[in-house]
């Protein structure tokens, strides 16, 4: 307990520290009211989570303040991407006497049901809002692979498994489609729910760097006190140093949300701020990602950048400033603490650490392309008995292609029907983009930032595994861009 009161401290202290000098940009995009609900909601979370000896304590007193602080917020996905990660996403079995096994609870699932269903009744109390936005083909796709997925286990499991597959999918998946894409077809709610996601991560950024420095996951005390097993997930290292996490869940999640929130903060930040401010921003956002200690979200934050000064007017012109100024930040990266271990993880510049993962990634693609020629259709939900002689040492099968993974268990159909939602949502943010650069030069560039991230989400999946924090985000981001879409379409017809 006392070094959990001594790691509350120093993420409290941190906290305050990032929401006082963040507070001055998000009020830009959000009400002082709001913001200050909003920040009292983290930090009463977080201080529950750090004294309760269980989950179960902290998520009786989570459950109301949510509850409370979501039915008072004007933009309650906004206060739901703020808390996403107050906590570490930790499940655990709910109890239960008539049946065996109900299901598992974690901090979503609490947000899920303290203001994502309470905001779905809101909504369908709302005549106007429900009129304008009827059916979408996005959610039939989505409804289509909930089916795909109860029928293919039907017949090797009971019908009670069977119900509970599918109402967890409509509380992980369908709920929050349907509640950020519902609400987020309005500029400023839109800009209010990036900023949002944007402050999260700033918290982040201090507390992974302070981890890596002080070799100390400030929230891996949470898990000996609720009783959670991290032994594959915690502690991970590159080389001599630590991957730092946060309250993400794990280093890979944490350098994900910290490319996003990358992206995002050139979009919130340009022609907004000043021109230090943005440069700290963006050394503050690296310094982050480089105390993740992970190649993919370097690559992504990468591709996501790159992609949004591409899409900008004169974007070579602006993307090879931008690299420009890059170089000397990279310089100093370099000679800074980081820089041996930088160099020591990078194949293509000669480090040798850690190498052995991308063998093995190798020769998952090898095995994956084998089963999927195996069953290209409608895949093999027994699959993975074909996958042992890819056990690691920790005792797992590593997926880290969520493609391959879908093709493996759902077939090429799956596939097509897990996709085919993120791939509407950004042909839809990219064509009106496009339309609005003259029109809406603000809505034009925050459709960039939007669709960037998709952009990056997109190659990361090819990188990582489809869980937790990235699971939510690709259907948040699929819900932004159809947002978008009928925003941009409603001002495009009134012009």
């Amino acid at each position: 307990m006392l070094n959990n009161l001594k790691a509350l401290l120093v993420v409290l202290v941190i906290a305050l520290f990032v929401f006082h000098f963040a507070k001055s940009v998000c009020l830009r995009y959000m009400s002082a009211e709001d913001y200050t609900r909003r920040r009292n909601a983290w930090l009463a979370l977080t201080t529950i989570a750090f004294v309760s000896p269980s989950f179960w304590i902290y998520a009786l007193f989570a459950l109301p303040i949510m509850y409370v602080v979501g039915k008072k917020d004007s933009n309650p996905v906004a206060l739901y991407l703020l808390l996403l990660h107050v906590v570490p996403p930790y499940s655990f079995a709910l109890p239960s006497i008539i049946i065996n096994e109900l299901f598992d609870v974690d901090n979503y699932r609490l947000l899920a049901f303290a203001i994502l269903l309470p905001t779905v009744f809101r909504i369908s109390q709302t005549k106007t809002l429900k009129n304008k936005n009827g059916g979408n083909a996005a959610e039939y796709f989505i409804y289509a692979y909930l089916i795909l997925q109860l029928i293919q286990l039907l017949p090797y499991e009971n019908i009670t498994n069977t119900m509970r597959r599918g109402t967890l999918f409509m509380l992980d998946v369908v709920l929050l489609f349907y509640v950020v894409r519902r609400t987020s077809a309005d500029q400023n709610k839109l800009a209010e729910a990036i900023t949002a996601f944007t402050l999260a991560c700033a918290i982040f950024v201090p507390i992974a760097f302070f981890e890596q420095m002080r070799f100390w996951l400030l929230y891996e005390g949470l898990s000996a006190a609720w009783g959670v097993d991290t032994s594959i997930s915690s502690f991970l290292l590159r080389g001599n140093s630590l991957r730092a996490m946060a309250s993400t869940g794990h280093s890979l999640v944490l350098g994900y949300f910290l490319a996003m929130a990358l992206v995002l903060w050139l979009y919130l930040s340009i022609n907004k701020e000043s021109r230090l401010l943005v440069t700290l921003g963006i050394i503050g956002i690296w310094i982050g990602l480089i105390a993740a200690f992970s190649r993919a979200p370097w690559a992504t934050a990468v591709l996501g950048v790159a992609t949004y000064m591409l899409l900008q007017p004169k974007g070579l012109a602006k993307l090879a400033k931008t690299a420009v100024l890059f170089l000397p930040i990279s310089a100093i990266a370099l000679v800074s603490p980081f820089g041996k271990r930088i160099l020591e993880v990078m194949p293509f510049m000669g480090g040798e650490v850690d190498s052995g993962s991308i063998d093995y990634r190798k020769q998952l693609g090898e095995a994956a392309w084998e089963r999927i020629q195996a069953n290209p259709l409608f895949g093999d939900p027994f699959f993975m008995s074909h996958l042992e002689h890819l056990r690691q040492g920790q005792g797992i099968i590593d997926l880290v292609n969520v493609y391959a993974s879908i093709a493996m268990l759902y077939g090429g159909v799956g596939l097509v029907l897990f996709i085919a939602p993120f791939l509407l949502a950004m042909y839809g943010t990219y064509t009106n983009s496009r339309k609005l650069q003259k029109v809406n030069p603000d809505l034009s560039l925050m459709g960039n930032a939007l669709f960037s991230c998709m952009m990056g989400t997109a190659f990361f999946m090819y990188t990582g595994s489809f869980g937790t924090g990235l699971a939510k985000f690709f259907y948040i981001l699929a819900a932004f861009g159809i947002a978008y879409s009928k925003l941009a379409n409603r001002l495009l017809i009134e012009k």
